[in-house]
């Protein structure tokens, strides 16, 4: 107070010719306006206890990710053959539980609306058909490793035989890929047994002009001819009734069209003739929605997995001829009744073994 003072005597004696400094008129100013020189406000800023841990939540998150990042960096660099089984399992392990979620939804969509398995979309049923059976192929690793210290021995047989024991979700791009070839090549080793099978039973077609279709047909591709669809369709009454019919097949080609179907044979023949009676009868469905739906509504890694699980090897074929070839089909399986299921379930050799574009 003694310098203020001081300075106002000083300002009054000599005018305008001595101003305060600028400190000095800023203090004047603050005590003009009322303000006292006490102690300094306090800047901590007080938080609700929600907005804390929302803070803290955060902050951990972040910290995490960063962490995650620096270790994928460093896998990556210096353990490169690791960090790709380390990414394909922690991806697969992702994409699993997100698949087991939409299934699960689906699952509640049904029983609340009541609504059957055939009156679901055609992804919806895809989704559960697949799910389903990766779930199966999942249980089976579940059962082995039940025993104490079993688990170190599933994590090796899983690096050692991941086409047979792990599911399309832990596979590598280029896995997925040799699996696809090295399963239709298996497949692919029971076309001649079953057509040989149709050939043999076609004397026992009761009428002239059906044996005649029959016997042309079976020549037409084993001489590497493409069938026409009317030449399939003219045969749909042979598949209703014996030897041809669903109930009526050999145990011999009931295991041929199980391996070209991708299923077990290490089962009584008649649990794989129900099995068989039953995939044949999803895919019929399938086929009605997908129809209903319509092949351009599909991606082009719908249609190549929808191609092959009806036969067709589509890992190296184009995408406007996967497109052809599935029209083709379900012209084919629309066509159909419940009872000419068994040419469906033919129609996977018949029609896929000489397309344009099949690997030999």
């Amino acid at each position: 107070m003694a310098l203020s003072r001081l300075c106002w005597a000083r300002t009054a004696l000599w005018g305008s010719a001595v101003t305060p400094r600028p400190y000095v008129t800023r203090r004047l100013q603050l005590v003009r306006a009322g303000r006292t020189w006490g102690p300094p406000w306090s800047s901590k800023l007080h938080l609700s206890p929600k907005a804390d841990s929302k803070s803290l939540i955060s902050y951990v998150a972040t910290k995490t990710k960063m962490i995650s990042e620096k270790y994928h960096h460093f896998l990556e660099r210096y353990f490169p053959r690791f960090y790709v089984l380390y990414t394909t399992f922690t991806k697969g392990f992702r994409q699993l539980w997100a698949d087991g979620k939409k299934c699960r939804r689906i699952k509640a969509d049904m029983a609340k609306h009541n609504v059957k398995f055939h009156q679901l979309s055609y992804r919806d049923m895809e989704h559960l058909r697949q799910f389903r059976r990766d779930i199966t192929k999942c249980f089976f690793l579940g059962v082995i490793s039940v025993p104490p210290f079993a688990n170190y021995l599933v994590f090796l047989l899983m690096y050692l035989f991941p086409r047979q024991l792990l599911v399309r979700h832990f596979w590598t791009p280029k896995q997925q890929i040799d699996f696809l070839n090295i399963y239709h090549d298996i497949r692919k080793k029971s076309h001649p047994e079953i057509l040989s099978y149709l050939e043999k039973v076609s004397p026992l077609i009761s009428e002239k002009g059906l044996r005649w279709h029959m016997t042309e047909l079976c020549t037409k591709i084993q001489r590497g001819t493409h069938p026409a669809i009317p030449d399939i369709l003219a045969l749909r009454k042979c598949f209703s009734k014996p030897p041809l019919g669903m109930s009526q097949l050999h145990a011999s080609q009931i295991k041929a069209l199980s391996r070209a179907m991708l299923l077990t044979t290490h089962l009584p023949s008649f649990l794989l003739r129900r099995r068989l009676k039953t995939h044949t009868t999803v895919i019929h469905q399938l086929d009605k929605a997908l129809a209903k739906l319509g092949i351009n509504q599909l991606t082009e890694q719908e249609v190549k997995s929808a191609c092959y699980l009806r036969g067709l090897n589509s890992t190296h074929i184009a995408d406007e001829r996967c497109r052809t070839w599935l029209a083709e089909w379900l012209q084919i399986s629309c066509s159909l009744k419940e009872a000419e299921l068994s040419l469906l379930l033919h129609n996977v050799v018949l029609l896929s073994t000489n397309y344009i574009g099949t690997r030999r």
